[in-house]
Parts: structure tokens; C-alpha cells; sequence
């Protein structure tokens, strides 16, 4: 593999990072994978998929996305400049979109007919739907139940999109259940789709796969922060569940090591609670889920825990592999941000900068909202902004009572 950090080759042939990631499954899965794999491995470089995807990202999804100084949000806080790399401009909303129109191609070229997949938030779902209907695939969205009825406008979007919606009833009825959800049905149709999974998580080579169709984030940062401020930033930080938009931003960086690169997960009620957040990287031990190793969430019978979040995106009891890997070789840190911080967070921005983030979101700009007050006003906050907000407003006025909000 080309992708190197600190001269070690990443992931390894049988897709570990260190000592996470890597294939736990059934051999008849493991055939699906390989065969993903290779021609992942083939078709990537090649001149045609290249430009394809360019075309795509360029003229169908706007990149590259803006990087925008938050001015106000930064003198409210009286203290680092705060910069958000505008992922929520993109086409469908969030990152997720780069590494759907990745994995549709690919679908496209193996001859497969349908992709599969779960979602949490939405975002995924209606990324991975829009990929379908533009590429003339059908799509099949597993989504937890819980989720569905936070949820309400991407669940409208993914229908109007001509996605097959399959409500997931069990276990906590969020995404770790859509994930299962979703597999299963994929064992049941393997040779006719593809699962598209929605970060990087998974049996090798989804970890890998994502994080490379996800880093053109983190190289447009990397050359527009320069080109804006004459520098790098002083901390980037993204929020983290799976971990897609965060190995999408951090990838640019992982050499630069005078840039801190922070992780930011859900501490839910806080990190104290039973069960009511999903701080993998703060309370997890090192373990199996879903086909790989990572740092995990377990219940006291030693089962992946039931996690809380106010993001439906970020409840999630795993992590990817580069992430665990990153937590033990220091690389990346990780912390946390709570559900009221979260919501605070959504508002500053929406009443400081007229922008209205997504929950997820939201957990990288209240831990920059926290930092930020104690930095020098010639430092830098670099927030990777995932994506936007207005499939939680409904959620968010069930939660504050937004006309009495002040700004503080």
C-alpha cells in the first residue's frame, strides 16, 4: 500500500492498522469482500475512474467546498480564530457524498445492480440514494427505527430518491442494529449488489476504501488554509462516530505534527452514565464488532454496548481501525463533547455565522467553542463542518426553546 504515516505502510496486505481492522467474517463474505477489493485496487488509478470521479466531485457535488473564517463566532469567543472547511455545502449535505459516488462507481463497474447499506442521521442514506439514482442502480437503506423518527426529512428524501427504506425494529433500533440489518440482507444478494458502507468501519477494505475517497477533504483544507492564512492551523478537529468525515480531514495532516488533530466523540449525558453516550475512544476496550477490530463499547456480558447520542450519526459502538490505531500511537487525540454542549454549540453558530450545522457537526464546533477561549487570537481552530443542520431543526425546537436562546 502507498499511504504511509511515520514510514509505516497502512493498512497492511490483510487490511490491519496496527493491530486493528482487519477481515472477522464467513468465508462466503470474505469472497464478496476480496472481489470489492480487487477491483477497488485495479480500477482506482486508472485514467477513466479518475476522471469520472473529478467530473463528479467538480460539477455534481461543488468541490471543492469552501473553508470560511468565522469571524463573529471568534470574536464571541475572544480568543482563536475558528475556520470551517464547509463540507455542508456540498451536494446532498455532508461528506458523504464523496465516498458514496466512490462506492456507486465501483458498484457500477463490478455489474452490480443494487447497493445496500445503513444509516444513521440520514446523511449516508440519502448520499448513497442520490449515487444510485444517478448512476441507475437501485439502492436499499437499512435504518434503525429510533432514527427514522428523528430523522423525518432524509427519510423524505431518501423515498423521493427511489430508495428502498427498511425500518430496523431491534435492539436499541439505531445504527449499530442497521448495520447488522444491513449485512444480512446483503449475505442474501451478493451476487447481484454491493454493501456500501457509510464510514470507515467494517471488514477490510471499507476502512481503507472510504478514508481514500474521503481525503480529498483533507487535501483541498490543506492547500486552501495556506493559500488563506500563509500557514497550517494550530488544531483541526472533527466530530467522530465511525469516523469517516474526521480520516477525511485528518489525512493531509497526519505528517504535519506542530497541527493537533482532535477527535471529538459523543459523551451523550456524560461520560459517568450507563449506556448514555458513545465514547468509544474515552471508555472502550479493545475488541470485535461487525467483522473487525477496533476499540469498542461493551456491555457487561461482553456484547457491544447500547450507546446514546443526540447525533444519530455518531451512536455508535465501534470505530474505524485508523482512528484505534491513531489513539494508541498518539497521532490523533480524542475527546469528547456532551448533548448540551452539542445544542449550544448548533446555536452559536446558527445565531453567530447564519450557518445551522448538523448535530454531528456540532460536537467539533463546541469542543472549538471550548478551546478556542483559551488560545491566543493569532492561533487557529481548523472545524472539518460534516455537514448542515436542517434535517435536526425539527428535533432541535422539540429540545430548546429557541426564541428565548441567548447568546453567551
Amino acid at each position: 500500500m502507498e499511504h504511509q504515516i511515520n514510514g509505516v505502510a497502512l493498512p497492511n496486505e490483510a487490511g490491519f492498522f496496527g493491530n486493528f481492522g482487519g477481515q472477522f467474517i464467513p468465508p462466503h463474505l470474505k469472497e464478496a469482500m476480496d472481489e470489492i477489493n480487487q477491483a477497488y485496487e485495479a480500477i482506482r488509478h486508472t485514467p477513466e475512474f479518475q476522471d469520472e470521479l473529478n467530473d463528479l466531485f467538480k460539477n455534481y457535488v461543488g468541490r471543492p467546498s469552501p473553508l470560511f473564517h468565522a469571524k463573529r463566532l471568534s470574536e464571541q469567543l475572544g480568543g482563536a480564530q475558528i475556520y470551517l472547511k464547509r463540507e455542508d455545502l456540498n451536494h446532498t449535505g455532508s461528506h458523504k457524498i464523496n465516498h458514496c459516488l466512490g462506492e456507486a462507481l465501483l458498484a457500477k463497474r463490478l455489474g452490480k445492480k443494487k447497493v445496500i447499506a445503513e444509516t444513521g442521521a440520514g446523511q449516508h442514506g440519502v448520499a448513497l440514494a442520490t449515487a444510485a439514482a444517478l448512476l441507475g442502480l437501485e439502492c436499499e437503506i437499512h435504518m434503525g427505527v429510533v432514527d427514522i423518527a428523528k430523522e423525518h426529512p432524509n427519510v423524505s428524501r431518501m423515498k423521493i430518491l427511489g430508495a428502498t427504506l427498511i425500518p430496523v425494529e431491534r435492539g436499541a433500533g439505531t445504527l449499530k442494529e442497521a448495520v447488522d440489518s444491513a449485512f444480512e440482507s446483503y449475505l442474501e444478494q451478493l451476487d447481484d449488489s454491493m454493501f456500501a458502507i457509510g464510514s470507515v468501519v467494517g471488514p477490510a477494505p471499507y476502512p481503507e476504501m472510504v478514508a481514500y475517497f474521503q481525503s480529498i477533504v483533507g487535501h483541498e483544507a490543506h492547500h486552501q488554509f495556506q493559500q488563506l492564512t500563509g500557514k497550517l492551523p494550530d488544531v483541526i478537529t472533527a466530530c467522530v462516530g465511525g469516523g469517516s468525515n474526521a480520516m477525511g480531514i485528518f489525512n493531509a495532516f497526519l505528517d504535519d505534527k506542530a497541527t493537533k488533530k482532535v477527535g471529538i466523540e459523543p459523551a451523550g449525558e456524560g461520560l459517568d452514565t450507563q449506556y448514555r453516550h458513545a465514547a468509544t475512544m474515552s471508555k472502550g476496550v479493545k475488541g470485535e464488532i461487525q467483522g473487525f477490530k477496533c476499540y469498542v463499547l461493551l456491555d457487561e456480558d461482553g456484547n457491544p454496548a447500547p450507546v446514546h447520542s443526540i447525533a444519530s450519526g455518531l451512536d455508535y459502538p465501534g470505530v474505524g481501525p485508523q482512528h484505534s490505531y491513531f489513539k494508541d500511537t498518539g497521532d490523533v487525540q480524542y475527546d469528547s463533547a456532551t448533548d448540551d454542549e452539542c445544542l449550544n454549540a448548533f446555536m452559536l453558530l446558527s445565531r453567530l455565522e447564519g450557518i445551522i450545522p448538523a448535530l454531528e457537526s456540532s460536537h467539533a464546533v463546541a469542543y472549538a467553542v471550548r478551546t478556542a477561549k483559551n488560545m491566543s487570537k493569532d492561533q487557529t481552530i481548523l472545524v472539518n463542518l460534516s455537514g448542515r443542520g436542517d434535517k435536526d431543526i425539527d428535533f432541535v425546537l422539540g429540545q430548546l426553546d429557541v426564541a428565548a436562546y441567548e447568546v453567551k
